[in-house]
């Protein structure tokens, strides 16, 4: 009898349960955008495929308009396609939907302390002095050439040594990449075979995969569940813990040696306002700052140079103008520089299509709301998640002629000349716009250029059996990897 009463006593603690998460869903539903109908607990994560999720995002938005709501359990998200939308939302209403939404998996790690997934006035100031540090360090000046010129002739070095047989390039590419980004943060670069930097370089690529992995957005979703179901997303949450380990090692080295009359890198910037007690600048935030510069920029800068050789077998023609404009502008022996960059045009097309077509990040880090904001005559409440699909803007039909096409006419005019549209958008928008993209920028354009005026890139494959769009989705999925020749050009030398 008394098991009878408590199994019927639970059966309506659950179905009151089910009522009440209904009954809440249903209210939110109601000024909300359209989307598919939400279960109790799960919301709509029946009617989501995780691999590709923004593919599954795009066919939404398709069935129910540019704006769109998910359910994530019992918490409703919106979500941002195509170029008008995502415009009038990062760019029109910058400060509604300015915010950063908790991404779970980046509490676990940083406490959400650094410069990607924190808010409010301290995450502006670490956000200000993140740019103005960059910026002396000479992004976009002389002597940030420099800094990528070093890496350059160690990687071409490295090259030469394969001496014109197949090889894969993503590790020699990984690691000249990070080693610019270590100098800036750290002062300092490692040998490619430095047991350091391939575990750091590993850590990286895991930490990125697990991102655009299906285990880690479903992490990012559910957490509380997440965290009592076994998985790979334990393993490489821990494997982090080794990276902030790293960098907070380099710190305490850094407070020892500190001179704060000859600053030497960012941890040292950072430290002096740490010293001084600035709002916002703790030990705490150093250490998640470097940790999402670190993240940030090694895999995602690394991946585009390699897309871009890839993009070479694929189109020796298109290598070969490269070159051929390269050889007009550098010549052959002086190596290329920043400043060559506005006399390039059609080199900056091919990279800006290379950015375009790859679409690195399809899906932006999730805004939250700042407030309670009317939106296409929809009522988004203060705290939604918000995530803009920026595949969905590089991919923009009515923006972009064949958008899926490799074809750098994109970013050229009828005469020639460069355009940047207003749709090109790899960096995001607005006041979440990233923060290194100047960095990013130069990097690609350097290390391409420096990279082709050297050599010649061969596919070990037929070319025409490179597709693009499929290596491009393997890329999110496990990483690109495949093989080339690097033949030396035949250059005089002065």
């Amino acid at each position: 009898m008394e098991l009878a009463i408590t199994a019927a006593l639970f059966f309506c603690i659950l179905l009151g349960g089910l009522f009440l998460t209904s009954w809440k869903i249903h209210q939110k539903r109601r000024t909300l955008p359209p989307g598919p109908i939400p279960l109790p607990f799960l919301g709509t994560l029946r009617t989501i495929k995780p691999d590709l999720l923004y593919n599954t995002y795009l066919q939404l938005s398709e069935k129910y308009g540019p704006v769109v709501t998910v359910w994530m359990g019992s918490e409703p998200v919106v979500l941002l396609c195509g170029y008008d939308t995502v415009k009038d939302a990062l760019v029109n209403h910058a400060e509604e939907f300015g915010g950063r939404a908790v991404v779970s998996s980046d509490i676990k790690v940083t406490g959400s302390t650094g410069i990607i997934s924190s808010n409010g006035a301290e995450w502006q100031a670490r956000r200000r002095f993140t740019i103005t540090t960059l910026r002396n360090f000479g992004m976009g000046k002389r002597s940030m050439d420099e800094r990528v010129q070093l890496e350059a002739h160690k990687l071409i070095q490295v090259i030469k040594d394969t001496d014109g047989k197949a090889f894969n390039p993503m590790k020699q590419l990984q690691s000249s990449v990070a080693n610019v980004i270590f100098l800036v943060v750290f002062g300092e670069r490692f040998d490619y075979k430095d047991q350091d930097l391939l575990q750091l370089l590993h850590i990286v690529d895991q930490h990125m995969l697990f991102l655009r992995s299906s285990v880690g957005q479903l992490y990012n979703s559910i957490p509380t569940i997440m965290d009592y179901l076994p998985g790979p997303h334990h393993r490489i949450l821990k494997e982090s813990q080794f990276l902030r380990d790293f960098i907070q090692k380099k710190i305490d080295s850094h407070r020892l040696t500190l001179d704060t009359e000859f600053p030497r890198d960012f941890i040292d910037f950072f430290l002096m306002k740490e010293n001084k007690k600035e709002f916002g600048f703790k030990n705490e935030n150093l250490v998640a700052s470097v940790f999402d510069i670190l993240i940030a920029g090694i895999e995602t800068t690394a991946g585009s140079i390699l897309y871009s050789l890839l993009v070479m077998v694929k189109y020796p023609h298109i290598q070969a103008r490269l070159q051929q404009e390269i050889d007009e502008v550098v010549g052959p022996t002086r190596p290329p520089s920043i400043d060559d960059r506005v006399k390039m045009l059609y080199t900056n097309a091919v990279i800006f299509e290379i950015q375009r077509f790859l679409d690195i990040a399809p899906m932006a880090v999730p805004h939250s709301m700042t407030r309670d904001t009317e939106f296409y005559g929809y009522h988004i409440p203060k705290g939604t998640k918000v995530i803009p699909i920026l595949s969905s803007v590089l991919h923009d039909r009515k923006q972009w002629e064949n958008p899926d096409e490799f074809n750098p006419a994109h970013f050229l005019d009828e005469k020639g000349a460069l355009k940047n549209p207003a749709a090109f958008m790899p960096f995001s928008a607005g006041k979440r716009l990233c923060p290194g993209q100047g960095l990013a920028r130069m990097e690609i354009f350097l290390f391409l250029t420096f990279l082709l005026q050297m050599f010649t890139f061969r596919s070990v494959v037929d070319p025409a059996s490179i597709d693009l769009a499929v290596l491009r989705r393997a890329f999110r999925i496990t990483g690109l990897s495949f093989q080339l020749r690097a033949v030396p050009r035949q250059i005089t030398q002065a």
